[in-house]
């Protein structure tokens, strides 16, 4: 089996790419030390979160040089999200720290001013119908970053980069860049769904470097305009039955219980086979949570991780994990931190993690303290780790929305983001595909979650979809197979 040398630093959810190189028929070697980058003929370098972490990692292991020398040698390299940001000479995240300086380049961050940053969702890589590692228009790619290059016509061209852009509100900027030997997105190919797959096939059977033009021409000729899609996520309340199995249930306003004498636990389905099954009908992230969690230590949750192992091997869309995620003690009497909990789900395939009560003390503290941060909270503790995209707030409001199936709180959502910048989801609620639609067109939201229409079979997400874009909204299609 062909190889692939992968350099990991604690760069967040690691085990998606491996799963999605391995689907591709690569094995992954792992680089574990400066002089293993030399032994590598192919090398990703793969990364989320502050920029400035990143360069200062790879410095302090004494990666940079070889990484430098691996590029300069002309063999295969590949940068992802923040791996391609290291390529730059620096960024604004953190002036004070140098990138490689492959492209002569400073990175700018997101105007919030008419827009949510970060930048999260499904966008476009515009290549101008120029070949570019089997990007495609027609596709869209996962991204997550608050920083990035403003795209402008000319200027990384003329360093000799092909360029892919995507637009966010009224700022195009650089998606991918491809020059040589040298391939780096900023988003997330291993959690692009099919597209994602298929330009890392590109770079791992070297297909993509071959097709790249000698001399490349700006993107004057595109039409610059917003591409990111309205989000559809599918939510999986995860517990344990009363016979010990771990279902997806879903209750009647909390109630998880059926309502006959016996009143077991309601049982729709089995979490994995669920979730693939949403993957496959066009769902942009899956979300499980394990309502149970608070009972237990998650250390000691080992059919939850199993879970999310057999999951991420073949849903290759965003994962997020809630339930428990805060400082604990153990069974065994041993205090085991919210950082711990969520590193403990990271490495068993989530991307992000959802917090709940834990940020609501977290709120509150930091309110009856004069507002300030002390960086002890799991909020903090986690994003300065793994970067705030990483961490998602869960809120549930005093009137009891869930598993009405009525729609979404309209009015709540519409004030929850008009006082503050960061993306928002719309939960509880939705019981038809018309409650999206809603949503989308009254608020503001960044995207919808639902759960129940979809467990029951009332609805799939790929209808949800399909009645958007016959409202004018624009929405990801799950599209054809790999080697379609």
């Amino acid at each position: 089996m062909p190889t692939v040398h992968l350099l990991d630093y604690v760069a967040g959810n690691i085990r998606s790419l491996v799963n999605a190189i391995e689907k591709l028929g690569y094995e992954v070697d792992w680089v574990r030390s400066p002089e293993d980058v030399a032994k590598a003929e192919k090398l990703i370098l793969p990364g989320v979160g502050h920029f400035g972490h990143c360069m200062s990692q790879l410095a302090q292991a004494n990666y940079l040089p070889a990484i430098k020398a691996h590029i300069d040698s002309g063999k295969p390299f590949m940068g992802i999200c923040v791996g391609l940001q290291t390529l730059f000479e620096g960024s604004i995240e953190d002036p004070d720290v140098p990138g490689l300086g492959v492209i002569h380049s400073t990175l700018g961050r997101f105007d919030e001013t008419d827009k949510s940053v970060p930048h999260i969702g499904w966008n476009s890589a515009i290549t101008g119908g120029r070949p570019l590692y089997d990007l495609s228009p027609d596709s869209k790619y996962y991204y997550v970053h608050s920083y990035r290059e403003a795209y402008t016509p000319g200027k990384l061209e003329s360093q000799g980069w092909s360029v892919a852009t995507g637009t966010y509100g009224n700022e195009t900027f650089v998606g991918a860049v491809a020059k040589g030997n040298m391939y780096a997105t900023q988003f997330h190919p291993e959690k692009s769904g099919v597209a994602g797959l298929r330009t890392l096939r590109a770079f791992l059977t070297g297909e993509g470097a071959k097709s790249l033009q000698s001399n490349p021409q700006p993107l004057t000729d595109v039409p610059f305009k917003d591409g990111l899609t309205r989000r559809v996520i599918a939510c999986l309340d995860v517990r344990t039955n009363d016979q010990g199995d771990l279902v997806v249930t879903k209750g009647d306003q909390y109630d998880v219980r059926e309502k006959g004498d016996d009143r077991n636990v309601r049982n729709l389905g089995k979490p994995v086979e669920m979730a693939k099954r949403y993957y496959e009908e066009g769902a942009d992230e899956v979300t499980f949570l394990n309502i149970t969690s608070f009972r237990d230590c998650p250390l000691a949750d080992l059919p939850m991780l199993e879970i999310l192992r057999q999951t991420s091997r073949t849903v290759f869309v965003p994962l997020t994990i809630g339930g428990g995620i805060r400082d604990t003690v153990d069974t065994d009497g041993t205090k085991v931190t919210a950082l711990e909990i969520a590193t403990m789900y990271f490495k068993s395939g989530a991307d992000k993690v959802s917090i709940g009560s834990d940020a609501v003390l977290a709120a509150e503290e930091y309110y009856s303290l004069g507002k300030k941060l002390f960086g002890n909270t799991a909020i903090e503790q986690i994003s300065k780790a793994y970067g705030n995209q990483a961490v998602v707030v869960s809120v549930d409001p005093k009137r009891v929305y869930d598993g009405t199936n009525s729609g979404f709180d309209l009015e709540l959502i519409e004030q929850v983001k008009g006082a503050i910048a960061i993306p928002v989801i719309a939960s509880s609620g939705a019981g038809n595909p018309g409650h999206f639609e809603e949503v989308f067109q009254k608020t503001r939201t960044d995207a919808a979650l639902g759960a129940g229409m979809f467990h029951r079979g009332e609805y799939t997400v790929q209808q949800v979809k399909d009645y958007l874009q016959s409202k004018g909204l624009e929405a990801r299609q799950a599209g054809e197979g790999l080697d379609s």
